[in-house]
């Protein structure tokens, strides 16, 4: 039987806890050159090469970081990914920071520290520039003040609020997610206390200074009709379903041993008073992802949370020699399935054989990009030399967009243009415009124009499942109508 936490503040376990993040720093820049681009990150570097105060379908806040990197680490892969490296050790050391607040020892801070550090989600986020990657650093630090405020048996100095209601209005500059978080504690809070704290000036403090960081992000919302929720109701449509059969699921693989740390973080939690609510804070946040069709990953910063949390009843579990056995062979085991699934240490071949793009949509994605421009490329010099003042690249998505931005030197590619999300909204080719380069099996996306040709397949040479993979190259000439007539037809968000 698991003992009750212990509710004294042990000092915090610095040099342990800042080993373990470096190690998982150092091993996730070792890997950073591996594989490629993500999707995802050719995006971020498309729209941080022209900043703006928001997107349709994203905040400023990690395009802004994909353009700061490339201007401190150069136009690569590496840039890119030493602040994921950087983020997810930094919530390594936050989370294990919530564990001492709510009593955690020495030992059960580095359970946490570990747990944290090997678990799946960790490794995806750290390894690859997400938005998902500022994600679990900021909602660490929110929940860490959060914490402070309220304090082991309402012990908490109520000024930490201030830092709590500054957090979440940087962090809707990420993503709105961060309401999950709010509501969630809002909620708990009304029905499972501590109710004093709303008596607290620092708490509405907190939450007036929020709103006033977040404001420009809500003007944005607001003046462009709501795009999160438009997006939101496209992603629903897309992946809705599947999002709500493998919501929990995904959970426990997400964390791995994990998850065991964070049903004993529920159980320790609800039999403290004061932090209740937080367990009553997590259903209601998965609550409204589900319903929304919302992906699981959106409430990892409440599992890594309970995770940290679990592991104060835990490390006091953890008296014999058997038992501690137990958890490191938990631990370990969670490692050697994480890492090949979260981190590319694997060849991609073994994409053929083990279902690593079924479990980590994220790998097969980060494969074949730079082939992809090559080829288009290779399409794009068939085209004679005084013919290309009048082509561009119709991209079907933000990934080939982005590909073709990355290496349109390299490969002399024209320029590209899309109605995917974001980059409709930026500019559609001028009416000059009548020869079109696009990769697409889209029979619809072919009817705007008077002749396509096939002129190859794409296909990045090592047989990945690149969702490109076998859709034609077209070179497509002729629109049918003006283009100020069809760019309204192109538009469509995923």
């Amino acid at each position: 039987m698991i003992d009750a936490p212990v509710r004294t503040r042990s000092p915090f376990a610095a040099a342990p806890v800042t080993l373990v993040a470096t190690i998982l720093f150092g091993a996730l820049m070792a890997v950073s050159t591996r594989y490629g681009y993500h999707r995802d990150e050719l995006y971020f570097r498309l729209l941080g090469a022209q900043p703006a105060t928001g997107y349709f379908d994203t905040p400023p806040l990690t395009p802004m970081v994909a353009k700061l990197s490339i201007a401190l680490f150069g136009d690569n892969v590496v840039a890119l990914r030493v602040v994921p490296a950087l983020a997810v050790a930094g919530t390594v050391v936050l989370l294990a920071l919530v564990c001492r607040e709510l009593g955690g020892t020495h030992g059960a801070q580095v359970l946490a520290a570990v747990a944290v550090a090997v678990s799946s989600i960790t490794l995806i986020a750290g390894h690859l520039l997400l938005t998902l990657t500022l994600d679990l650093p900021l909602w660490a630090a929110a929940i860490l003040f959060m914490c402070k405020a309220i304090g082991v048996d309402d012990t908490g100095d109520d000024r930490w609020w201030l830092a709590f209601g500054a957090t979440v209005g940087v962090a809707t500059y990420n993503r709105q997610l961060i309401a999950l978080l709010v509501l969630g504690i809002a909620v708990g809070i009304l029905i499972a206390g501590p109710r004093s704290v709303l008596a607290s000036k620092w708490l509405w403090f907190g939450a007036m200074l929020a709103l006033v960081l977040a404001l420009p992000n809500l003007l944005y919302q607001s003046t462009h009709d709501w795009p999160q929720a438009q997006m939101a109701e496209a992603l629903d449509l897309d992946d809705g379903d599947e999002n709500r059969i493998m919501f929990g699921p995904l959970q426990f693989g997400l964390l791995g041993f994990g998850s065991v740390l964070a049903i004993a973080g529920l159980v320790s939690l609800w039999r403290r008073r004061t932090f209740r609510f937080f367990v009553l804070a997590y259903p209601v946040a998965c609550g409204v992802t589900v319903y929304s069709g919302g992906r699981a990953d959106y409430v990892a910063g409440f599992l890594l949370a309970l995770c940290a949390a679990g592991s104060v009843p835990v490390a006091g579990w953890m008296t014999t020699v058997t038992r501690r056995t137990v958890v490191v062979l938990g631990l370990v085991a969670t490692a050697v399935v994480s890492v090949p699934l979260g981190l590319p240490v694997l060849p991609v071949s073994a994409f053929d054989d083990l279902p690593i793009g079924e479990l980590n949509e994220t790998a097969p994605e980060s494969v074949g990009w730079e082939r992809f421009a090559e080829q288009i490329g290779d399409v794009a010099s068939t085209i004679p030399t005084a013919d290309r003042v009048h082509a561009v690249v119709l991209a079907e998505n933000y990934g080939q967009a982005g590909a073709v931005d990355r290496w349109s030197e390299q490969f002399d590619l024209p320029p590209v243009y899309s109605g995917h999300n974001e980059l409709w909204w930026r500019a559609m080719p001028d009416e000059h415009i009548t020869a079109v380069i696009m990769a697409t099996d889209s029979p619809r996306a072919q009817r705007l124009f008077r002749t396509c040709e096939r002129h190859a397949t794409v296909d990045d040479g090592v047989g990945s499942w690149n969702e490109e993979q076998g859709k034609p190259i077209l070179l497509c000439s002729g629109p049918v109508r003006t283009w100020a007539e069809l760019w309204p037809e192109l538009r469509h968000y995923s």
